[in-house]
């Protein structure tokens, strides 16, 4: 069992930004790879509690985080960069070739 991080997704022509919130994880403790079609994002929580201090309510009880998303034929796996800052993830996965628009040429005769 996993949280589900909530996730912003935006297209424009270049390809696709994902932001995923993620606190509590650091980058040692992410990791985000591509299996087949699907992009896999996991992440641990890393919530230490100081010494000799114990928690009267904790309302995340599960320290992993979990999301996994089926990637389009128009993207490009290969192309992918990820950056992880004040507990956010920003994936920027760029479009294939193929699913580029094409501006064509008109001549006039």
């Amino acid at each position: 069992p996993a949280l589900v991080p909530p996730v912003d997704v935006i297209e424009d022509a270049a390809g696709i930004t994902l932001y995923a919130d993620l606190p509590g994880v650091a980058k040692d403790r992410l990791d985000v790879h591509v299996d087949g079609e699907n992009l896999v994002i996991e992440g641990e929580m890393a919530l230490e509690m100081p010494k000799n201090l114990q928690a009267t309510h904790v309302e995340v009880s599960l320290p992993r985080y979990r999301r996994v998303f089926t990637l389009s034929k128009e993207l490009d796996p290969e192309r992918l960069s990820a950056e992880l800052k004040h507990g956010v993830l920003k994936l920027q996965i760029q479009k294939a070739e193929h699913a580029k628009p094409k501006r064509i040429e008109v001549r006039v005769e």
